[in-house]
């Protein structure tokens, strides 16, 4: 059941029969802190990419909800996921971002652990007086991890269903848009050095509903494609999908609270130039459209977009191709990071060109993104207020209105302007909070 309160704040507080959200759940530290327990100590959550820790020793330092992770390849080359504080004190083990070494070494009083998570080191052993079981106090290690075509998720509840099944066959299928190699076949991508990161002024829900299926914020990026910043650097960044009668649009959305923009592809259209500039990287990403062609057949049609696995991962299927986290930091703040991805085994211009790309196009110092944590900003503090917080927002458009589109997998709105999709993650949303079942969660 929906949660409803009414209280001096806020008249509503959810209310998705009437596609009503209240903003206490922008602003509340109350709900905060429950979203820390039962959303994000639930919840599957990514973790980064294999290619961060590609060689044995390597580690990469991570979040998961509040929680500092450290994600880890050992010396048997296999890969875990820790939480990064001392079992001794509390002290953060690994304080880089990134590195390698052959133990992991606690730089307040020295305790030493394997890449494994082991308790390997312990000063003076010897006033333990043999009460020290080391096997009992490893680094503190998730319930269930996934390496899913390189992306490595992570869940504290050994309750939770398999990565499989929270993501459901439907949602695999989008998410394979953005982790397949760009010729069609399963995986091959890899994380260009250096991540994104900057802390915005936002509550992280902003993030992931907008990702999730909010289609018609393009009055924010009017002046991006006014300028132009196309993968060749000239032309509309839009360029391609403004090509309606090549595609269909429409939004989509699953059970688990998963949701996206993709469209289909109805006919079968040659290859469009976009990298007009650069004829070598052209020529590789016309060979790989026809590779995927002839290797996917029909389901060569779903073309990805943008989505969102709930709670806090976004996607960018295509250009720039890249996975988001909105990491939460309180009720007003949160941790944007982004990873951008390319074929491992593209050739170095490719790469290139494409890096050049993702840096003009996206993050902090780029065009679009900035638009967006404007609007995030803003709606963060415009929701603070105690007038502000009386009145709920408005999430009525497409309300009841759905449907399938065959070649689409999951709900698809009739129409491409819907708030269908974050309805239903916020559906998703208070049967977590309401601490309800797996079994009710995923019905």
């Amino acid at each position: 059941m929906d949660m409803k309160v009414k209280s001096d704040h806020a008249e509503y507080l959810l209310d998705l029969d009437q596609g009503l959200v209240g903003r206490e759940l922008f602003v509340s530290e109350e709900i905060y802190r429950r979203e820390q327990e039962q959303v994000f100590a639930r919840a599957w959550l990514l973790v980064g990419h294999e290619s961060l820790v590609p060689a044995k020793g390597d580690y990469f330092v991570s979040r998961m909800g509040e929680e500092s992770v450290l994600l880890t390849r050992d010396n048997r080359d296999k890969i875990h996921v820790f939480l990064n504080s001392c079992p001794h004190r509390g002290m953060k083990v690994c304080r880089y971002d990134e590195g390698n070494t052959r133990v992991l070494e606690c730089p307040y009083h020295g305790w030493g652990f394997t890449l494994d998570g082991k308790l390997a080191a312990v000063p003076h052993q010897e006033a333990y007086f043999d009460r020290l079981n080391r096997d009992r106090w490893g680094l503190y290690e998730v319930a269930q991890m996934k390496n899913y075509k390189g992306s490595i998720w992570a869940t504290w509840d050994p309750e939770a269903p398999s990565f499989e099944d929270y993501l459901g066959e439907e949602g695999l299928v989008h998410l394979d848009t953005v982790l397949d190699a760009r010729d069609g076949s399963e995986g091959g991508s890899e994380v260009l050095p250096g991540i994104q990161k900057c802390i915005i002024p936002s509550n992280w829900k902003f993030g992931a509903e907008n990702f999730v299926g909010d289609a018609y914020h393009g009055y924010s990026h009017k002046s991006v494609d006014m300028v132009g910043i196309g993968p060749s650097g000239k032309g509309r960044r839009d360029e391609e999908e403004l090509i309606t009668e090549r595609n269909i649009f429409r939004c989509w959305n699953l059970p688990m609270g998963h949701g996206g923009v993709a469209s289909l592809q109805k006919d079968d259209y040659p290859y469009s130039p976009v990298y007009r500039d650069t004829p070598e990287v052209d020529d590789w990403f016309r060979k790989c459209y026809e590779e995927r062609q002839k290797r996917l057949g029909q389901k060569a049609r779903l073309i990805g977009g943008v989505g969102t696995i709930f709670p806090n991962m976004s996607f960018h299927a295509t250009q720039p191709r890249s996975l988001f986290v909105w990491h939460p930091h309180g009720p007003n703040h949160m941790e944007y990071w982004r990873f951008y991805l390319v074929d491992k085994e593209a050739p170095a211009a490719v790469k290139d060109v494409l890096r050049h790309y993702y840096m003009r196009y996206s993050g902090p110092a780029g065009m679009t993104e900035q638009d967006d944590m404007e609007n995030w900003n803003y709606a963060t503090a415009a929701s603070r207020g105690v007038i502000a917080r009386r009145r709920p927002y408005n999430y009525q458009l497409g309300l009841g209105k759905g449907t399938r589109v065959e070649g689409m997998p999951g709900k698809i709105s009739e129409h491409l302007m819907t708030e269908d999709n974050q309805r239903n993650l916020y559906r998703v949303w208070d049967r977590f909070m309401q601490g309800s079942s797996w079994s009710k969660i995923m019905r």
